[in-house]
């Protein structure tokens, strides 16, 4: 039923325009039908040169033309105003509804690009923090190496300074044998002897 009342007003028809139309004609038929009657024009009012009968006649046609202008341009005029005020509502609506997604979609792109950038700076800090410790564990290690070489070379220093002062004794003691062999003019007794001259040598490092 809403429905077929919505048709007929787009077309422009309703109840009150068919019961306008119905008055019109009635007017018309009663002017009409009145017509050339004495008492349509009134001799009271002859200054006038009123006629009721076309009184009634041009009511009847006002009536008609009136609900068809109002059927046929005025309706369809408002029907194409209607319908273009709700269009411009969807579109309105429409343009809402995208500006609210894309306000949704940049929130959600802002929050994610925040996400991303804290999550980059959090492995920059674990990158740096990791770099430095193996920078400290590179160093340490270094300084390990470093002391170990160091005091690696400080005995291989010490042992070869023992070396030459036994070979340099030994030389020493072996001079002084000789010497004194050539000086006395005859073999000593060469293990006394040298035990007397390492006993010496023996001496003056402690001294020196």
């Amino acid at each position: 039923m809403e429905l077929k009342k919505r048709k007929r007003r787009e077309r422009g028809v309703t109840a009150k325009g068919l019961l306008l139309v119905l008055f019109g004609i009635a007017f018309i038929v009663v002017g009409a039908v009145v017509h050339g009657q004495p008492w349509t024009t009134p001799e009271m009012l002859s200054g006038l040169q009123l006629d009721l009968s076309k009184t009634f006649v041009s009511i009847g046609y006002f009536l008609v033309f009136a609900q068809v202008i109002a059927s046929f341009f005025y309706q369809p005029l408002k029907s194409a105003i209607d319908e273009r005020d709700r269009n411009l509502e969807a579109t309105f609506s429409e343009a809402e509804s995208l500006k609210s997604r894309m306000l949704e979609l940049r929130s959600d792109y802002e929050k994610k690009l925040s996400q991303a950038e804290s999550e980059a700076r959090d492995k920059i800090q674990s990158a740096l923090a990791e770099a430095q410790q193996m920078r400290e564990q590179i160093l340490l290690e270094a300084r390990t190496l470093a002391d170990e070489i160091r005091r690696r070379g400080q005995e291989d220093l010490e042992r070869e300074r023992q070396k030459m002062l036994v070979d340099l004794r030994a030389h020493v003691v072996e001079l002084t044998l000789t010497a004194t062999e050539k000086i006395v003019g005859e073999t000593v007794d060469e293990g006394a002897q040298r035990k007397r001259i390492a006993d010496f040598i023996d001496t003056v490092e402690v001294k020196n």
